[in-house]
Protein backbone atom coordinates (compact mmCIF):
# COMPACT_ATOMS: atom_id res chain seq x y z
CA UNK A 1 0.00 0.00 0.00
CA UNK A 2 1.33 3.59 -1.35
CA UNK A 3 0.97 6.61 1.63
CA UNK A 4 -1.30 7.95 -0.75
CA UNK A 5 -4.03 5.17 -0.45
CA UNK A 6 -3.59 5.52 3.65
CA UNK A 7 -6.46 8.23 4.51
CA UNK A 8 -4.83 7.76 8.51
CA UNK A 9 -1.61 9.46 7.09
CA UNK A 10 0.00 11.24 9.91
CA UNK A 11 -0.51 15.19 9.58
CA UNK A 12 2.01 16.67 8.71
CA UNK A 13 4.67 14.20 7.21
CA UNK A 14 4.21 14.49 3.29
CA UNK A 15 3.01 11.48 1.40
CA UNK A 16 6.43 11.34 -1.05
CA UNK A 17 10.04 12.93 -1.28
CA UNK A 18 12.00 14.01 -4.01
CA UNK A 19 16.00 12.81 -3.97
CA UNK A 20 16.44 14.43 -7.10
CA UNK A 21 16.50 18.00 -5.34
CA UNK A 22 20.20 16.39 -4.66
CA UNK A 23 22.73 15.53 -7.77
CA UNK A 24 24.88 13.30 -5.55
CA UNK A 25 25.59 12.46 -1.64
CA UNK A 26 28.93 14.71 -2.24
CA UNK A 27 26.68 17.63 -3.44
CA UNK A 28 24.04 17.17 0.05
CA UNK A 29 26.73 16.77 2.60
CA UNK A 30 28.53 19.98 1.16
CA UNK A 31 25.43 22.16 0.95
CA UNK A 32 24.80 20.82 4.72
CA UNK A 33 28.39 21.81 5.51
CA UNK A 34 27.64 25.28 4.01
CA UNK A 35 24.38 25.53 6.07
CA UNK A 36 25.89 24.30 9.58
CA UNK A 37 29.41 26.17 9.80
CA UNK A 38 30.30 26.28 13.33
CA UNK A 39 27.36 24.39 14.66
CA UNK A 40 28.63 21.37 16.62
CA UNK A 41 28.02 17.90 14.49
CA UNK A 42 29.12 15.11 17.27
CA UNK A 43 30.26 15.13 20.56
CA UNK A 44 32.82 12.09 22.12
CA UNK A 45 34.72 11.72 25.02
CA UNK A 46 33.20 15.33 25.85
CA UNK A 47 35.47 16.32 22.87
CA UNK A 48 33.33 18.32 19.93
CA UNK A 49 33.44 17.98 16.30
CA UNK A 50 31.83 21.23 14.50
CA UNK A 51 30.46 20.78 11.10
CA UNK A 52 33.43 23.12 9.77
CA UNK A 53 35.48 19.88 10.97
CA UNK A 54 33.85 17.65 9.30
CA UNK A 55 33.54 19.48 6.15
CA UNK A 56 37.67 20.29 6.00
CA UNK A 57 38.47 16.63 7.54
CA UNK A 58 36.84 15.10 5.17
CA UNK A 59 37.73 17.19 2.50
CA UNK A 60 41.35 16.45 3.32
CA UNK A 61 40.97 12.55 3.29
CA UNK A 62 39.14 12.96 -0.03
CA UNK A 63 41.87 14.44 -1.83
CA UNK A 64 44.42 12.18 -0.25
CA UNK A 65 42.10 8.73 -1.31
CA UNK A 66 42.49 10.54 -4.46
CA UNK A 67 46.09 10.91 -4.44
CA UNK A 68 46.68 7.56 -4.35
CA UNK A 69 45.36 6.74 -7.36
CA UNK A 70 42.28 4.31 -6.90
CA UNK A 71 39.81 3.62 -9.24
CA UNK A 72 36.81 5.76 -9.96
CA UNK A 73 34.16 3.09 -8.85
CA UNK A 74 36.81 1.76 -6.06
CA UNK A 75 35.71 0.44 -2.95
CA UNK A 76 36.87 1.53 0.34
CA UNK A 77 36.48 -0.42 3.67
CA UNK A 78 35.86 1.74 6.68
CA UNK A 79 36.47 -0.73 9.60
CA UNK A 80 35.42 1.50 12.51
CA UNK A 81 33.67 1.96 16.63
CA UNK A 82 31.43 5.24 16.84
CA UNK A 83 34.22 7.12 17.20
CA UNK A 84 34.45 10.73 15.11
CA UNK A 85 37.09 9.36 12.31
CA UNK A 86 33.64 7.30 10.93
CA UNK A 87 32.09 10.22 9.63
CA UNK A 88 35.13 11.73 8.43
CA UNK A 89 36.03 8.50 6.74
CA UNK A 90 32.59 7.74 5.29
CA UNK A 91 32.17 11.54 4.46
CA UNK A 92 36.01 11.46 2.65
CA UNK A 93 35.28 8.53 0.73
CA UNK A 94 31.82 9.32 -0.97
CA UNK A 95 33.28 13.22 -1.76
CA UNK A 96 36.23 11.72 -2.93
CA UNK A 97 33.91 9.60 -5.33
CA UNK A 98 34.73 6.21 -3.92
CA UNK A 99 31.88 3.29 -2.12
CA UNK A 100 32.04 2.71 1.43
CA UNK A 101 32.35 -0.99 2.67
CA UNK A 102 31.20 -0.76 6.67
CA UNK A 103 32.69 -3.72 8.35
CA UNK A 104 31.88 -4.75 11.84
CA UNK A 105 35.32 -4.20 13.39
CA UNK A 106 34.54 -7.34 15.48
CA UNK A 107 34.64 -9.58 12.78
CA UNK A 108 36.57 -12.87 12.77
CA UNK A 109 39.65 -12.56 10.02
CA UNK A 110 37.41 -15.29 8.06
CA UNK A 111 34.55 -12.90 8.21
CA UNK A 112 36.96 -9.67 6.90
CA UNK A 113 38.32 -11.61 4.45
CA UNK A 114 35.04 -12.57 2.95
CA UNK A 115 34.08 -9.28 3.00
CA UNK A 116 37.08 -7.75 1.84
CA UNK A 117 37.30 -9.99 -0.97
CA UNK A 118 33.66 -10.21 -2.39
CA UNK A 119 33.35 -6.69 -2.49
CA UNK A 120 36.55 -5.78 -4.44
CA UNK A 121 38.14 -3.15 -1.80
CA UNK A 122 41.31 -2.20 -2.45
CA UNK A 123 41.48 0.41 0.25
CA UNK A 124 40.54 0.11 3.89
CA UNK A 125 40.10 2.74 6.69
CA UNK A 126 40.65 0.68 10.36
CA UNK A 127 40.75 1.83 14.13
CA UNK A 128 44.55 0.16 15.31
CA UNK A 129 42.63 -2.19 17.52
CA UNK A 130 41.56 -4.43 15.22
CA UNK A 131 45.10 -4.32 12.79
CA UNK A 132 45.72 -7.85 14.38
CA UNK A 133 42.58 -9.32 12.48
CA UNK A 134 43.66 -7.44 9.33
CA UNK A 135 47.10 -8.67 9.27
CA UNK A 136 45.48 -12.49 9.24
CA UNK A 137 43.94 -11.83 5.80
CA UNK A 138 45.80 -8.70 4.19
CA UNK A 139 48.08 -10.90 1.79
CA UNK A 140 44.83 -12.92 0.66
CA UNK A 141 42.94 -9.50 -0.36
CA UNK A 142 43.02 -6.94 -3.07
CA UNK A 143 43.11 -4.57 -0.61
CA UNK A 144 46.23 -2.22 -1.31
CA UNK A 145 46.17 0.88 0.74
CA UNK A 146 45.83 0.48 4.54
CA UNK A 147 44.97 3.79 6.65
CA UNK A 148 45.35 3.38 10.53
CA UNK A 149 43.91 5.28 13.35
CA UNK A 150 44.06 5.35 17.18
CA UNK A 151 41.11 6.31 19.02
CA UNK A 152 42.28 9.87 19.68
CA UNK A 153 43.50 10.93 16.72
CA UNK A 154 40.39 13.11 16.19
CA UNK A 155 39.84 14.23 20.06
CA UNK A 156 42.53 16.69 19.89
CA UNK A 157 45.80 17.33 20.92
CA UNK A 158 47.40 16.78 24.56
CA UNK A 159 43.84 14.95 24.88
CA UNK A 160 43.67 12.50 22.36
CA UNK A 161 47.45 11.81 22.79
CA UNK A 162 46.45 10.91 26.24
CA UNK A 163 43.55 9.11 25.38
CA UNK A 164 45.16 7.01 22.47
CA UNK A 165 48.17 6.29 25.13
CA UNK A 166 45.36 5.15 27.68
CA UNK A 167 44.25 2.53 25.16
CA UNK A 168 47.20 1.11 24.06
CA UNK A 169 49.25 0.93 27.28
CA UNK A 170 46.40 0.73 30.52
CA UNK A 171 43.73 -0.49 28.77
CA UNK A 172 45.89 -2.94 26.56
CA UNK A 173 42.95 -2.53 23.54
CA UNK A 174 45.76 -2.78 21.05
CA UNK A 175 47.57 -6.14 20.34
CA UNK A 176 50.55 -6.26 18.51
CA UNK A 177 50.39 -6.13 14.58
CA UNK A 178 52.47 -6.48 11.75
CA UNK A 179 50.88 -5.65 8.29
CA UNK A 180 52.62 -7.38 5.25
CA UNK A 181 54.24 -4.66 3.04
CA UNK A 182 54.02 -6.39 -0.25
CA UNK A 183 54.99 -4.32 -3.54
CA UNK A 184 52.81 -1.85 -4.15
CA UNK A 185 50.66 -1.88 -0.82
CA UNK A 186 50.90 1.11 1.06
CA UNK A 187 50.16 1.45 5.14
CA UNK A 188 49.65 5.33 6.52
CA UNK A 189 48.88 6.70 9.96
CA UNK A 190 45.61 8.93 10.22
CA UNK A 191 47.78 12.00 10.74
CA UNK A 192 50.21 11.74 8.08
CA UNK A 193 47.54 11.31 5.60
CA UNK A 194 45.06 14.84 7.17
CA UNK A 195 48.10 16.48 6.24
CA UNK A 196 49.20 15.36 3.08
CA UNK A 197 45.40 16.09 2.22
CA UNK A 198 45.47 19.14 3.32
CA UNK A 199 47.42 20.63 1.11
CA UNK A 200 46.28 18.82 -1.93
CA UNK A 201 42.91 19.87 -4.27
CA UNK A 202 40.02 17.82 -3.99
CA UNK A 203 38.95 16.95 -7.36
CA UNK A 204 35.48 17.49 -9.27
CA UNK A 205 32.65 15.28 -7.88
CA UNK A 206 31.55 12.69 -11.12
CA UNK A 207 28.91 10.72 -8.96
CA UNK A 208 25.33 11.22 -9.78
CA UNK A 209 22.68 9.58 -8.23
CA UNK A 210 22.94 6.07 -9.91
CA UNK A 211 26.64 5.91 -8.60
CA UNK A 212 27.24 3.46 -6.04
CA UNK A 213 27.39 4.52 -2.39
CA UNK A 214 27.61 2.09 -0.13
CA UNK A 215 27.75 -1.90 -0.55
CA UNK A 216 26.24 -2.34 3.12
CA UNK A 217 26.66 -5.79 3.82
CA UNK A 218 23.90 -8.05 5.12
CA UNK A 219 24.14 -8.93 9.33
CA UNK A 220 24.84 -12.59 8.18
CA UNK A 221 22.39 -14.17 11.01
CA UNK A 222 21.16 -16.38 8.57
CA UNK A 223 23.90 -17.33 6.02
CA UNK A 224 26.88 -16.21 4.09
CA UNK A 225 26.94 -12.17 4.41
CA UNK A 226 25.66 -10.39 0.70
CA UNK A 227 26.66 -7.02 -0.16
CA UNK A 228 23.51 -4.76 -0.69
CA UNK A 229 23.96 -1.69 -3.87
CA UNK A 230 22.78 1.10 -2.17
CA UNK A 231 22.62 4.03 -4.33
CA UNK A 232 23.47 8.18 -4.04
CA UNK A 233 19.73 7.59 -4.89
CA UNK A 234 18.51 4.95 -2.18
CA UNK A 235 20.63 7.35 0.31
CA UNK A 236 19.31 10.27 -0.26
CA UNK A 237 15.92 9.05 -0.33
CA UNK A 238 15.91 7.32 2.60
CA UNK A 239 17.61 10.47 4.68
CA UNK A 240 14.67 12.65 3.14
CA UNK A 241 12.34 9.65 4.29
CA UNK A 242 13.86 9.79 7.88
CA UNK A 243 13.51 13.65 8.12
CA UNK A 244 9.92 13.62 6.57
CA UNK A 245 9.17 11.34 9.33
CA UNK A 246 10.71 12.35 12.25
CA UNK A 247 9.91 16.16 12.02
CA UNK A 248 7.09 16.52 13.68
CA UNK A 249 8.54 15.02 16.74
CA UNK A 250 11.85 16.44 16.19
CA UNK A 251 10.25 19.92 16.16
CA UNK A 252 9.36 19.64 19.90
CA UNK A 253 13.21 20.24 21.05
CA UNK A 254 12.99 23.79 18.38
CA UNK A 255 15.84 24.39 15.86
CA UNK A 256 16.93 21.05 14.71
CA UNK A 257 20.37 21.71 15.85
CA UNK A 258 19.78 21.63 18.80
CA UNK A 259 18.94 17.74 18.57
CA UNK A 260 20.81 15.47 20.26
CA UNK A 261 20.36 12.47 18.95
CA UNK A 262 22.21 9.49 21.28
CA UNK A 263 24.70 7.01 18.69
CA UNK A 264 25.07 4.23 20.55
CA UNK A 265 24.29 1.74 17.85
CA UNK A 266 26.84 0.52 15.69
CA UNK A 267 27.13 3.66 12.44
CA UNK A 268 28.80 0.68 10.33
CA UNK A 269 25.17 -1.08 10.68
CA UNK A 270 22.55 0.46 8.16
CA UNK A 271 20.23 1.59 11.34
CA UNK A 272 22.74 3.76 12.72
CA UNK A 273 24.03 4.74 9.46
CA UNK A 274 20.88 6.49 8.33
CA UNK A 275 20.29 8.11 11.54
CA UNK A 276 23.94 9.86 11.48
CA UNK A 277 23.04 10.73 7.50
CA UNK A 278 19.81 12.68 9.02
CA UNK A 279 21.53 14.22 11.58
CA UNK A 280 23.93 15.70 8.92
CA UNK A 281 21.33 16.85 6.62
CA UNK A 282 19.15 18.89 9.36
CA UNK A 283 22.38 19.95 10.66
CA UNK A 284 21.09 18.14 14.05
CA UNK A 285 24.19 16.79 16.99
CA UNK A 286 25.23 13.20 17.47
CA UNK A 287 26.35 11.93 20.89
CA UNK A 288 28.75 9.18 19.81
CA UNK A 289 29.00 6.15 22.23
CA UNK A 290 32.13 3.85 21.63
CA UNK A 291 31.10 0.71 24.19
CA UNK A 292 27.06 0.84 24.56
CA UNK A 293 28.12 -3.05 26.36
CA UNK A 294 29.31 -0.30 29.55
CA UNK A 295 25.81 0.66 30.16
CA UNK A 296 27.27 2.42 33.34
CA UNK A 297 29.21 5.07 31.50
CA UNK A 298 26.46 4.58 28.65
CA UNK A 299 24.12 6.28 31.65
CA UNK A 300 26.79 8.22 32.46
CA UNK A 301 26.94 10.05 29.00
CA UNK A 302 23.12 10.43 28.54
CA UNK A 303 23.36 12.55 32.03
CA UNK A 304 25.54 15.17 30.70
CA UNK A 305 23.18 16.62 28.46
CA UNK A 306 19.49 16.63 27.39
CA UNK A 307 18.92 14.60 24.57
CA UNK A 308 16.00 14.12 22.10
CA UNK A 309 16.20 10.74 20.04
CA UNK A 310 17.62 7.36 20.91
CA UNK A 311 17.02 4.89 18.51
CA UNK A 312 17.85 1.18 19.89
CA UNK A 313 17.08 -2.67 19.67
CA UNK A 314 15.08 -4.33 22.18
CA UNK A 315 18.01 -5.48 23.75
CA UNK A 316 19.84 -2.27 24.10
CA UNK A 317 16.39 -0.36 25.56
CA UNK A 318 16.33 -4.07 27.81
CA UNK A 319 20.13 -3.64 29.44
CA UNK A 320 19.14 0.20 30.29
CA UNK A 321 15.90 -0.30 32.00
CA UNK A 322 18.15 -3.36 34.21
CA UNK A 323 20.76 -1.04 35.13
CA UNK A 324 20.42 0.58 38.74
CA UNK A 325 21.30 3.75 38.10
CA UNK A 326 18.74 4.40 34.69
CA UNK A 327 16.66 5.94 36.94
CA UNK A 328 18.94 9.04 37.71
CA UNK A 329 19.05 9.37 33.81
CA UNK A 330 16.61 13.15 32.81
CA UNK A 331 14.23 11.66 30.37
CA UNK A 332 12.52 15.31 30.20
CA UNK A 333 13.53 16.11 26.77
CA UNK A 334 13.59 13.02 24.81
CA UNK A 335 11.06 13.01 21.97
CA UNK A 336 11.46 9.57 19.93
CA UNK A 337 12.41 6.50 21.40
CA UNK A 338 12.91 4.71 18.40
CA UNK A 339 13.12 1.13 18.37
CA UNK A 340 14.35 -1.50 14.95
CA UNK A 341 16.63 -3.75 13.94
CA UNK A 342 14.70 -6.43 15.66
CA UNK A 343 11.46 -6.86 16.78
CA UNK A 344 10.17 -5.22 20.22
CA UNK A 345 8.67 -7.08 22.65
CA UNK A 346 5.33 -5.08 24.60
CA UNK A 347 6.91 -5.98 27.65
CA UNK A 348 10.08 -3.67 26.76
CA UNK A 349 7.83 -1.07 25.76
CA UNK A 350 5.42 -0.77 28.71
CA UNK A 351 8.73 -1.02 30.97
CA UNK A 352 10.48 1.69 29.08
CA UNK A 353 6.95 3.80 29.06
CA UNK A 354 7.08 3.55 32.42
CA UNK A 355 10.41 4.75 33.14
CA UNK A 356 10.57 7.50 30.83
CA UNK A 357 7.50 8.56 29.82
CA UNK A 358 8.15 8.55 26.34
CA UNK A 359 6.65 5.62 24.11
CA UNK A 360 8.79 3.42 22.09
CA UNK A 361 8.28 3.84 18.02
CA UNK A 362 8.76 0.42 16.29
CA UNK A 363 9.81 0.60 12.99
CA UNK A 364 10.89 -2.14 10.19
CA UNK A 365 13.42 -2.03 7.82
CA UNK A 366 16.28 -4.09 5.69
CA UNK A 367 19.72 -3.51 4.84
CA UNK A 368 18.54 -3.78 1.56
CA UNK A 369 16.15 -1.19 2.23
CA UNK A 370 18.72 1.58 4.05
CA UNK A 371 16.96 1.23 7.21
CA UNK A 372 13.94 2.89 6.01
CA UNK A 373 10.36 0.78 5.51
CA UNK A 374 7.66 1.51 7.57
CA UNK A 375 7.43 2.95 11.00
CA UNK A 376 4.64 3.94 13.26
CA UNK A 377 3.88 7.86 13.61
CA UNK A 378 5.61 9.66 16.02
CA UNK A 379 2.88 11.21 17.65
CA UNK A 380 1.87 7.89 19.03
CA UNK A 381 1.38 7.71 22.93
CA UNK A 382 1.32 4.07 23.51
CA UNK A 383 3.18 0.87 22.04
CA UNK A 384 0.89 -0.50 18.95
CA UNK A 385 2.81 -3.94 18.38
CA UNK A 386 2.75 -3.14 14.47
CA UNK A 387 5.66 -2.44 12.16
CA UNK A 388 3.18 0.67 10.90
CA UNK A 389 2.66 2.77 7.95
CA UNK A 390 5.22 2.97 4.89
CA UNK A 391 7.14 6.32 5.27
CA UNK A 392 6.57 9.08 2.55
CA UNK A 393 7.25 7.33 -1.26
CA UNK A 394 6.94 3.29 -0.62
CA UNK A 395 4.59 0.74 -1.54
CA UNK A 396 4.20 -1.92 1.03
CA UNK A 397 2.65 -5.37 -0.35
CA UNK A 398 2.01 -8.66 1.01
CA UNK A 399 2.33 -11.50 -1.58
CA UNK A 400 1.86 -15.11 -1.68
CA UNK A 401 5.15 -17.29 -3.19
CA UNK A 402 3.68 -16.50 -6.56
CA UNK A 403 4.11 -12.70 -6.16
CA UNK A 404 0.19 -12.05 -5.83
CA UNK A 405 -1.32 -9.49 -4.03
CA UNK A 406 -2.75 -11.16 -0.58
CA UNK A 407 -6.03 -8.94 1.20
CA UNK A 408 -5.78 -7.25 4.33
CA UNK A 409 -5.94 -9.96 7.09
CA UNK A 410 -3.92 -12.86 5.48
CA UNK A 411 -0.27 -13.39 6.37
CA UNK A 412 2.38 -13.76 3.47
CA UNK A 413 5.79 -12.27 2.55
CA UNK A 414 6.21 -8.60 3.30
CA UNK A 415 7.23 -7.10 0.08
CA UNK A 416 8.53 -3.47 -0.99
CA UNK A 417 8.90 -0.98 -3.35
CA UNK A 418 11.01 2.47 -3.43
CA UNK A 419 13.52 5.06 -4.00
CA UNK A 420 15.47 3.79 -0.78
CA UNK A 421 15.47 0.07 -2.31
CA UNK A 422 18.70 -1.46 -3.03
CA UNK A 423 19.63 -1.84 -6.96
CA UNK A 424 20.97 -5.43 -6.32
CA UNK A 425 22.95 -7.91 -4.36
CA UNK A 426 26.47 -7.23 -5.34
CA UNK A 427 27.80 -9.73 -8.12
CA UNK A 428 24.81 -12.37 -7.19
CA UNK A 429 22.59 -12.05 -10.57
CA UNK A 430 20.50 -15.30 -8.71
CA UNK A 431 19.98 -13.65 -5.97
CA UNK A 432 18.83 -10.25 -6.93
CA UNK A 433 16.79 -12.18 -9.31
CA UNK A 434 15.07 -14.02 -6.57
CA UNK A 435 14.66 -11.17 -4.27
CA UNK A 436 12.63 -9.26 -6.62
CA UNK A 437 8.74 -9.89 -7.76
CA UNK A 438 7.71 -9.73 -11.73
CA UNK A 439 5.90 -6.04 -10.63
CA UNK A 440 9.22 -4.96 -8.92
CA UNK A 441 8.61 -5.43 -5.20
CA UNK A 442 11.30 -6.90 -3.46
CA UNK A 443 10.68 -10.04 -0.98
CA UNK A 444 11.79 -9.38 2.65
CA UNK A 445 11.49 -12.78 3.93
CA UNK A 446 9.01 -11.69 6.80
CA UNK A 447 6.03 -12.77 7.17
CA UNK A 448 3.39 -10.27 8.05
CA UNK A 449 -0.24 -9.03 8.14
CA UNK A 450 -1.25 -5.93 6.82
CA UNK A 451 -4.71 -4.32 8.19
CA UNK A 452 -7.17 -2.10 5.90
CA UNK A 453 -5.35 1.13 7.94
CA UNK A 454 -2.09 0.24 5.79
CA UNK A 455 -0.67 -0.62 9.02
CA UNK A 456 1.36 -4.40 9.18
CA UNK A 457 2.36 -6.37 11.90
CA UNK A 458 5.26 -8.67 11.16
CA UNK A 459 4.46 -12.20 12.66
CA UNK A 460 8.25 -13.95 11.58
CA UNK A 461 10.87 -14.44 9.72
CA UNK A 462 10.29 -17.21 6.74
CA UNK A 463 12.93 -19.38 7.76
CA UNK A 464 12.54 -18.99 11.64
CA UNK A 465 8.65 -20.44 11.97
CA UNK A 466 8.19 -23.29 13.82
CA UNK A 467 6.22 -26.04 12.60
CA UNK A 468 3.83 -27.86 15.03
CA UNK A 469 2.15 -30.97 13.90
CA UNK A 470 1.34 -28.96 10.59
CA UNK A 471 0.69 -25.54 12.09
CA UNK A 472 2.88 -22.44 11.86
CA UNK A 473 3.92 -21.09 15.08
CA UNK A 474 5.98 -18.06 14.83
CA UNK A 475 8.74 -17.13 17.38
CA UNK A 476 8.32 -13.16 17.49
CA UNK A 477 3.84 -13.67 18.89
CA UNK A 478 5.56 -16.54 21.53
CA UNK A 479 8.42 -14.16 22.63
CA UNK A 480 6.33 -10.80 22.60
CA UNK A 481 4.09 -13.05 25.14
CA UNK A 482 6.36 -14.20 27.48
CA UNK A 483 8.17 -11.30 27.75
CA UNK A 484 4.86 -9.53 29.76
CA UNK A 485 5.31 -12.71 32.38
CA UNK A 486 6.77 -11.00 35.54
CA UNK A 487 10.28 -11.64 35.96
CA UNK A 488 11.06 -12.23 32.54
CA UNK A 489 13.80 -9.87 31.13
CA UNK A 490 13.84 -11.47 27.45
CA UNK A 491 13.28 -14.41 25.60
CA UNK A 492 13.66 -16.24 22.26
CA UNK A 493 11.88 -19.11 20.61
CA UNK A 494 12.89 -22.17 18.98
CA UNK A 495 12.03 -25.28 16.99
CA UNK A 496 13.25 -28.49 18.39
CA UNK A 497 12.89 -31.49 16.48
CA UNK A 498 10.29 -33.35 18.05
CA UNK A 499 9.37 -37.49 17.26
CA UNK A 500 6.06 -36.87 17.54
CA UNK A 501 5.25 -33.36 16.29
CA UNK A 502 7.67 -32.76 13.79
CA UNK A 503 9.04 -30.02 16.40
CA UNK A 504 8.32 -28.80 19.61
CA UNK A 505 9.03 -25.42 21.00
CA UNK A 506 12.02 -24.57 23.28
CA UNK A 507 12.09 -21.15 24.92
CA UNK A 508 15.63 -19.38 26.40
CA UNK A 509 14.92 -17.05 29.04
CA UNK A 510 16.49 -14.47 30.36
CA UNK A 511 15.29 -13.60 33.70
CA UNK A 512 15.38 -10.76 36.30
CA UNK A 513 13.97 -12.46 39.35
CA UNK A 514 15.95 -15.78 40.09
CA UNK A 515 12.89 -17.28 41.54
CA UNK A 516 11.50 -17.06 38.22
CA UNK A 517 10.78 -21.14 37.59
CA UNK A 518 9.94 -23.05 34.75
CA UNK A 519 6.68 -23.88 36.12
CA UNK A 520 5.83 -20.60 36.55
CA UNK A 521 6.96 -19.87 32.67
CA UNK A 522 4.91 -23.07 32.01
CA UNK A 523 1.80 -21.79 33.78
CA UNK A 524 1.96 -18.10 32.44
CA UNK A 525 2.14 -19.83 28.87
CA UNK A 526 -0.66 -22.14 29.40
CA UNK A 527 -3.13 -19.02 30.59
CA UNK A 528 -1.93 -16.73 27.66
CA UNK A 529 -1.15 -19.29 24.52
CA UNK A 530 -3.38 -22.20 22.59
CA UNK A 531 -2.45 -25.82 23.15
CA UNK A 532 0.47 -25.95 19.62
CA UNK A 533 1.82 -22.93 20.72
CA UNK A 534 2.88 -23.70 24.30
CA UNK A 535 6.64 -24.50 24.93
CA UNK A 536 7.88 -27.87 25.87
CA UNK A 537 10.89 -26.80 26.85
CA UNK A 538 11.90 -23.93 28.86
CA UNK A 539 16.38 -23.26 29.62
CA UNK A 540 17.44 -20.38 31.91
CA UNK A 541 20.32 -18.56 30.41
CA UNK A 542 22.24 -15.43 31.94
CA UNK A 543 22.18 -14.01 28.12
CA UNK A 544 21.48 -14.93 24.67
CA UNK A 545 23.68 -14.91 22.13
CA UNK A 546 23.17 -11.80 19.69
CA UNK A 547 24.84 -10.29 16.67
CA UNK A 548 27.04 -7.25 17.65
CA UNK A 549 24.15 -4.76 16.86
CA UNK A 550 22.05 -6.41 19.34
CA UNK A 551 19.46 -9.09 16.98
CA UNK A 552 18.95 -12.48 19.08
CA UNK A 553 20.62 -15.10 17.44
CA UNK A 554 17.91 -17.74 17.02
CA UNK A 555 20.02 -20.19 14.81
CA UNK A 556 22.79 -20.23 17.40
CA UNK A 557 20.36 -21.30 20.11
CA UNK A 558 18.90 -23.81 17.63
CA UNK A 559 21.89 -25.73 16.50
CA UNK A 560 23.05 -26.01 20.40
CA UNK A 561 19.39 -26.88 21.34
CA UNK A 562 18.78 -29.96 18.82
CA UNK A 563 21.63 -31.44 19.95
CA UNK A 564 19.91 -31.21 23.55
CA UNK A 565 16.22 -30.34 23.61
CA UNK A 566 16.21 -30.25 27.62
Amino acid sequence: MHPNEIATYPEGVARDIDPGQFRSLRQMFESAFERHGDAPFSVCMERWMRYSDLERRSRALGAWLQSLGLQPDARVAIMLPNVPQFAVAMAGVLRGGYTCVNVNPLYTARELEHQLNDSGATAIIILENFCGTLQQVLARTGVQHVLITATGDELGGAYGTFITAAVRHLAKMVPAYKLPLDPGRTVTRWPAAMVAGARQTLGPDHSTLDSVAFLQYTGGTTGLSKGSVLTHRNIIAATLQAQAWFTPALRKAGDPRQVNSIAALPLYHIFALTLCLLAIHQGSRLTLIPNPRDIGKFIGTLKKRPFHMLPAVNTLFNGLLSHPQFKTVDFSSLVVSQAGGMAASEGTAKRWFEATGCPMIEGWGMSETCAIGTNNPVSNTAFTGTIGLPLPGIDIAIKDDAGNTLPHGQAGELCIKGPNVMRAYYNQPEETAAAFTADGFMRTGDIAIMSPDGSSRIVDRKKDMILVSGFNVFPNELENVISLCPGVIECAAVGVPDEKQGEAIKVFVVRRDASLDEEAVMRYCHEKLTGYKRPKYVEFRDTLPKTNVGKILRRELRSGASANPH
